[in-house]
């Protein structure tokens, strides 16, 4: 438990010090997030480089704290790659499809180095104790949940802070669901990125310095799929640790993604086609500001992250209570329509009434506004 804190504490002590380098260095080398849509939050100019803080917090903590072994070493090798993908985007700005390869490459590293979904141990008291996959289905799933999470968290970059502090909630959910079950690799390294996570917050939070960029949410994903993958062995808790505790602790992320996927199919708008229909937009759309939107969706990721804990130790009541919870908050705010086009909603945190809440009030408001118009022209017309 101390060299598991004290991997904490190195890999934000790393990050809290190369985040002021990297917001010099951001400029310097055109890594600038300059806001070019109504999309955007920000209205200025933003070096968006954090990635590197998080990528040497987390990776300087690996090489320094934890013995090398072929598992570990793809992971390195692949999340490296996966890193340098982002920083090229960060500078030069890649389409979605070479991104997609770049995802796919990695996760067939994973693959190579026997970091895979190749086997599920059976929950039930009935059956075989292992249900074992083809080659054909193993690699498929394993691709399939690499890229489906990078992604993800990719996606839910867009306001301050997000994108790291729901992988913060995520990290410390799955490092201490991994210590309970034994798992200390996916522990230490969860417990590292965790703190590189925490770190870089601090200059990420609204207002905020510096944005993790490309770079930062691909890495941070794909480090929540991989390692998550790490140790397959033929066991319950393979099951719980691999895919059930990550898909609880990032259901806000991982569901955000499949609504973004089906609102563009049944608009017959592109899958990669960026909108301001994700879930975070329509929070602030309400007129809470980002700071308050930020943390009511932390709050959610925390519910999750707790529920993921409870289903690892087979507390199914419990888990069920507060996923209800969770997805009783999400209704609500999916219920807030989002009028696209309208830059109203871009401009940091104002009064309730400037705020557009929906397509429903958008009418309202114009139709006020012709009544006014109606009404003055009337009164002149009298005078």
């Amino acid at each position: 438990m101390n060299q598991l804190l004290l991997m904490f504490l190195a890999a934000f002590a790393v990050s809290v010090i190369c985040t002021p380098l990297a917001i010099r260095l951001a400029p310097k080398i055109g890594a600038v997030d300059v806001p070019k849509d109504a999309r955007r939050m920000h209205t200025k100019p933003m070096p968006r480089f954090g990635g590197m803080a998080i990528f040497l917090g987390t990776m300087s903590v690996i090489m320094l704290f934890l013995p090398k072994d072929s598992q570990l070493w793809g992971v390195i090798l692949s999340s490296t790659l996966m890193y340098l993908v982002g920083v090229v985007d960060d500078l030069r700005g890649i389409p979605a499809k070479v991104k997609l390869l770049g995802q796919i490459i990695c996760a067939t590293i994973l693959y190579v180095f026997s970091i895979r979904i190749s086997m599920m141990g059976n929950p039930f008291p009935v059956g075989p104790d292992v249900f074992r996959f083809p080659i054909v289905i193993s690699y498929l799933a394993t691709v399939v949940w690499v890229v489906g999470v990078t992604n993800a968290v990719n996606l839910i970059d867009g306001l301050d802070g997000l994108a790291a502090g729901v992988c913060t909630i995520a990290s410390l959910s799955i490092a201490y669901t991994a210590y309970l079950h034994g798992r200390m690799s996916t522990c230490a390294i969860m417990s590292a990125l965790a703190g590189a996570c925490l770190g870089f917050l601090i200059f990420n939070f609204n207002p905020a310095k510096i944005f993790m960029g490309d770079s930062g949410s691909l890495y941070l994903g794909y480090m929540l799929a991989s390692v998550s993958l790490l140790g397959d062995k033929p066991l319950k808790s393979t099951t719980i640790l691999a895919t059930l505790v990550p898909i609880c602790v990032l259901a806000l992320p991982l569901f955000d993604t499949a609504f973004a996927i089906l609102r563009r199919l049944l608009t017959h708008r592109p899958i990669m086609e960026a909108d301001r229909g994700h879930l975070h937009h329509r929070v602030m759309a309400i007129g809470w500001g980002q700071r308050r939107t930020v943390l009511i969706l932390y709050c959610i990721s925390g519910v999750m992250g707790v529920a993921a804990i409870l289903f690892s130790l087979d507390m199914f009541l419990e888990t069920v209570a507060l996923m209800v919870i969770a997805a009783t908050l999400v209704f609500i705010f999916l219920d807030n329509d989002i009028v696209e086009n309208s830059d109203l909603v871009t401009h940091g945190p104002r009064l309730l009434g400037d705020w557009p809440l929906g397509k429903k009030n958008e009418v309202t408001k114009a139709a006020e506004k012709r009544a006014v118009i109606k009404e003055d022209k009337e009164g002149k017309g009298r005078r």
